[in-house]
């Protein structure tokens, strides 16, 4: 009996495991990149209020 045979559930598993591994980097990526442009356009600047009262 060899350690290294494989079952057939493991590999349908090591191929879900790659597949989710994939969405979560491409999740990353697209979220970092949203995040660079943002900062590089200026998009966190701190806006000025307008016409604030307080009630009084």
């Amino acid at each position: 009996m060899s350690l290294s045979k494989q079952h057939e559930l493991h590999k349908r598993r090591q191929g879900r495991n790659t597949g989710v591994g994939l969405v979560l980097a491409a999740f990353v990526v697209i979220i970092l990149g949203l995040t660079y442009v943002k900062i590089t356009q200026g998009g966190l600047q701190m806006q000025p209020e307008q016409g604030v009262s307080d009630g009084g």
